[in-house]
């Protein structure tokens, strides 16, 4: 099994860039989120029923912390009061190509625990 895995050469740099990376989209919603997002949800409540089980508190945090992270604008509309809308940027399209395989890999692994393969 071990001659299996993927040998990259490990340096601090790249063990740094790892930890980068699962900070950005860490936790069990930013990669739902952003994935709402793509997909066409792009009002605060849209976004919120479209992720089972997450909380209006949550959304709020992860979406400014999506948005430091120059992976998602908010955009409020001066003529609607409460109109505010989130897209992804440019930037975030990169993360698509992860979020898919991710979506593929979760699938795969979930048939492969439940004993389907």
């Amino acid at each position: 099994m071990k001659d299996q895995c993927i040998k990259v050469q490990q340096t601090e740099e790249d063990i740094k860039a790892l930890q980068d990376t699962i900070y950005v989209i860490g936790g069990k919603w930013k990669l739902p989120i952003i994935h709402s997002i793509c997909n066409g949800n792009n009002h605060f409540k849209e976004i919120e029923r479209s992720i089972p089980g997450i909380t209006t508190r949550m959304l709020s945090r992860s979406l400014r912390e999506l948005e430091d992270n120059k992976l998602i604008t908010r955009t409020v509309d001066p003529n609607v009061p409460t109109l505010v809308e989130y897209e992804f940027t440019e930037y975030a399209k990169e993360y698509g190509v992860l979020i898919n395989e991710m979506i593929r890999w979760g699938k795969h692994h979930k048939k492969m625990i439940i004993g389907q393969l």
